[in-house]
């Protein structure tokens, strides 16, 4: 990946301490300074220089010096700035691109902040075209996600035996044992063998995703969601509104 960390006291660009990770645009819009003088930003408390992410274009603004791409990926929109080549641009003095709204794209990019806005300074753009890759990325964030904030899978497996045992002491107290608890609201069992029983990855389902195939408001999956975290039968993945099921 083109970038770098800042001129070396030699003159020479450094490029030694350059990461790239797959995020969210919501692990972006959390991101935060370690302290008032760093110009870096943190995601789980590891130092984060260049980030990818895949999303819908919304929105393309076309300045003078640079475009602005308005970009979704379901957990939050981001702007992107790409600064204009003079090459690119064709007879007309157009700049000559690939990228259309509406479009999914991935992004290689550096988190930038001016004053209390932010955006990514994007090295490239390009248009998604294998959709395999939106869930590809998704998974991939949530792996480095985990790995951070709960630790490599080596570590956790030293604790399996006694967190099996203890995840199922919480299924008999919530009533879990395999089906469905009888105190659930038809919503919520809708909602539950939604996610239970439809192929995925890791991550999970989005809100939006579940009421569309059960046919239902996105406010009353909203409501049936939070009855489900209270009775301890799904949890939260990449973002608030992505839900899976809670099983050992």
């Amino acid at each position: 990946m083109p970038g770098s960390q800042g001129d070396s006291p030699g003159g020479k660009k450094s490029y030694g301490k350059d990461t790239l990770r797959p995020v969210t645009v919501k692990q972006i819009l959390d991101a935060y300074h370690p302290n008032p003088d760093a110009e870096h930003f943190m995601i789980d408390d590891a130092e984060a220089t260049q980030v990818t992410f895949v999303g819908q274009v919304r929105n393309i603004s076309k300045q003078t010096t640079n475009i602005t791409y308005k970009i979704d990926d379901g957990t939050g929109i981001i702007e992107v700035k790409m600064w204009i080549d003079m090459d690119a641009m064709d007879e007309s003095g157009e700049v000559k691109s690939n990228v259309a709204e509406q479009q999914y794209v991935r992004v290689y990019g550096r988190l930038k902040q001016f004053g209390n806005k932010r955006h990514v300074g994007a090295n490239v753009i390009r248009p998604v075209q294998d959709f395999n890759e939106v869930q590809y990325h998704l998974l991939e964030a949530t792996v480095v996600h985990l790995h951070f904030t709960r630790g490599a899978p080596e570590s956790l497996q030293k604790g399996g035996a006694n967190g099996a045992s203890n995840g199922a002491a919480v299924q008999q107290d919530s009533g879990y044992g395999g089906g469905t608890p009888s105190h659930m609201s038809p919503a919520a069992r809708k909602v539950f063998a939604c996610v239970k029983n439809t192929p995925q990855t890791n991550e999970g389902l989005h809100m939006q995703n579940i009421a569309a195939m059960i046919n239902l408001d996105v406010n009353e999956v909203l409501k049936a969601g939070d009855e489900l975290q209270g009775l301890g039968l799904i949890y939260t993945t990449v973002d608030d509104h992505t839900w899976a099921v809670l099983e050992v």
